[in-house]
């Protein structure tokens, strides 16, 4: 297995101001990593991105919304298609950070495809909100569905994209609904923002499941959101068979994280992304394309989460009781004085979960996971209460 890291500093300047979506996070994420010497593992390379060029964007989005995008940090109160608002702010070059982030997913994807690596991450990637013609949630441009789309162009016919941020990855299901040649699969709080990603929502007249929505109840911990990821997903991606793996890894569903309810650890996160990997390197060769995503705890929460992905990705996972260095704590003392900097790698969690069984409803969870089953196996001729 050989795992491809694509960064540059550069992918900091997709920056909304005073904001929850600080590149400060990412920024502390690519500083720990580097210190854990994740970026140093043998078969790991490291490649700077590149643009995404109108061609690549216009795959999703409209021509007129990308003329809004260059045309708004000179004209903010014209600007329109989600823009100048609350969430998405405009601001200076915001066409070409958007497109860099985008550029960098896609570079990711194309470096799997190709087989030029087995294993693909861009860190700072992840605005899964974008619409084909509107701004949303933090999200300019939407990378992990442009990256989808640079696949389809290449020739892939099955894309299984799994989003596990806190948020319904509506953005990247919007745009692919009715495209039988692309699952989405979401694990997320409901309700929360957006307000989209009912168990009901599963994919348009030409594309019957091809939308799985896993809608968790505020509160849910690592062994409820466990228990429902393995009461689904590898079984609905064993039916699909894809050729790769896109993840959206949003690390807000952490119990600190300011905008969200679900009550996950890091280590919970963890365990997930094992089990992501394990699917790849079980149904699509270990072909792996992950994002990072939403995350607001910008010290505590982001960077060890967000390590954690990386060092799954790129070989052996680090081990959580692990010590975060101390030129990094250094670090992030500097870039946040006074907020809690995490001295271990792990939130003491077990992250252990019971599996779920047909006939478990006794809780919030179990029937999140009943009706996702009910809505959407039968459209894979698997039965919802088989004993997995």
């Amino acid at each position: 297995m050989t795992a491809t890291v694509v960064w540059s500093p550069e992918l900091l300047g997709y920056d909304l101001g005073d904001h929850p979506l600080d590149p400060v996070r990412v920024a502390l994420t690519m500083a720990l990593a580097q210190e854990c010497g994740v970026l140093d593992r043998p078969g790991v390379t490291v490649i700077p991105p590149r643009p995404a060029t109108d061609a690549e964007l216009l795959r999703v989005h409209t021509a007129a919304y990308l003329a809004a995008v260059r045309a708004a940090p000179a004209d903010p109160g014209a600007a329109g298609h989600g823009l100048n608002t609350g969430d998405n702010p405009v601001f200076p070059d915001m066409h070409t950070a958007s497109a860099l982030i985008a550029g960098a997913t896609l570079v990711a994807a194309e470096a799997v495809w190709n087989g030029r690596t087995t294993r693909a991450v861009n860190i700072a990637g992840g605005l899964h909100h974008a619409m084909a013609d509107r701004a949303a949630g933090f999200c300019v441009y939407n990378d992990p569905a442009v990256a989808i789309a640079g696949l389809l162009a290449a020739g892939a016919q099955r894309i299984a994209y799994v989003d596990v941020d806190v948020h319904h990855g509506d953005g990247v299901q919007a745009i692919f609904y009715d495209d039988p040649r692309v699952l989405t699969v979401s694990l997320h709080q409901r309700p929360l923002f957006p307000g989209t990603g009912a168990p009901t929502e599963t994919g348009g007249v030409a594309a019957p499941g091809s939308a799985v929505n896993v809608a968790l109840p505020p509160g849910t911990d690592d062994a409820g959101w466990l228990r429902a990821f393995h009461a689904v997903v590898p079984q609905v991606l064993r039916a699909y068979r894809p050729q790769v793996l896109v993840t959206q890894c949003g690390a807000d569903t952490h119990r600190l994280d300011p905008l969200a309810d679900l009550e996950l650890t890091v280590d919970g996160q963890r365990a997930g992304y094992l089990a992501l990997r394990s699917l790849a390197d079980e149904l699509c060769a270990g072909k792996w394309v992950a994002t990072g995503g939403g995350g607001y705890a910008h010290v505590a929460v982001v960077p060890r989460a967000w390590t954690h992905l990386l060092a799954v990705l790129t070989g052996d996972p680090i081990a959580p009781t692990a010590l975060t260095p101390l030129p990094w704590r250094s670090m992030a003392t500097q870039a946040r004085p006074g907020v809690y900097v995490p001295i271990r790698m792990t939130d003491e969690s077990s992250a252990q979960f019971v599996p779920w069984r047909a006939g478990d409803d006794r809780t919030p969870v179990d029937r999140a996971v009943i009706a996702v089953r009910r809505a959407v196996f039968p459209l894979w001729g698997l039965r919802p209460d088989a004993v997995d």
